[in-house]
């Protein structure tokens, strides 16, 4: 007996994949894991509360969002555009990384993790952050709830939060246009 499959199609990291055979109800980090050997998004609680799966959804309309891949279906996916971690730093021609995000390294340069586990959720949901704060700046002095806003939904079980938040607050602080003056 076999289980009914769905064609997908997904643009995966700038590249196309598919389409792929997915097994109907099938959860997206598992394909990323199972099928295309991308084991940088983690899973963690498997109920959507952790966040340690994130990728994030590149919308046509230039917008990006987190999507917890744990609890969706590959199916959501199709036709869509994702990052995964392993999409985030630059890389060359042949793949190698040529240097790292500014998110990546803030969180070396701050050791903003322990085991790490969480990390890549951590740094996709900070991306989508910065992203969307090169489109609509916030007040200097509401850096720390923006962050916390953003962070928030994320656990890291060794409680690595302080480091994290840091991390993502000096990137913006450092960063030209993330923050406007004013009331």
């Amino acid at each position: 007996m076999s289980l009914p499959t769905r064609k997908l199609t997904v643009t995966i990291n700038g590249q196309r994949r598919g389409p792929l055979d997915v097994p109907e109800g099938m959860m997206m980090i598992d394909v990323l894991h199972e099928m295309l050997d991308l084991t940088g998004s983690r899973l963690g609680c498997g109920v959507g509360i952790c966040h340690a799966c994130v990728v994030i959804w590149d919308r046509d309309d230039q917008t990006s969002e987190e999507v917890q891949t744990c609890i969706t279906g590959a199916d959501f996916f199709n036709g869509k555009r994702i990052r995964t971690i392993e999409g985030i730093a630059r890389t060359n021609d042949s793949g190698e990384i040529t240097a790292l995000s500014p998110v990546q390294q803030a969180f070396l340069d701050k050791f903003s993790f322990q085991c790490g586990y969480c990390t890549p959720g951590f740094v996709n949901a900070a991306t989508v952050l910065i992203e969307r704060l090169q489109r609509a700046p916030v007040l200097r002095a509401e850096v720390e709830a923006t962050v916390a806003a953003a962070l928030d939904s994320h656990i890291c079980r060794c409680t690595g939060y302080v480091r994290y938040y840091q991390a993502v607050r000096d990137v913006i602080l450092a960063t030209p246009g993330l923050t406007r003056d004013g009331a």
